[in-house]
């Protein structure tokens, strides 16, 4: 992968074949950690969505345990 200038910051695009084995959708978050010198390793973030639930939770929201977010189905309203 190449490193790209995206305004002030440094950008990678992800291939296809990636994003399609992840399931990657725009707006997912992933961090970054440096493995060594040489290497990086991206992981999806889950730690929004934990948060999400926290305060939920702290509002006193229940959420069904068959619940699923589908970014999708919110976008086409």
């Amino acid at each position: 992968m190449r490193v790209s200038k995206w305004g002030n910051s440094l950008a990678v695009r992800l291939p296809k074949t990636l994003v399609d084995e992840l399931e990657l959708i725009p707006g997912d978050t992933l961090d970054v950690f440096s493995a060594d010198s040489d290497r990086i390793v991206l992981a999806r973030s889950k730690i929004a969505k934990q948060k999400a639930a926290q305060r939920m939770r702290k509002r006193a929201f229940r959420i069904p345990s068959n619940y699923a977010f589908d970014r999708d189905d919110v976008n086409t309203r």
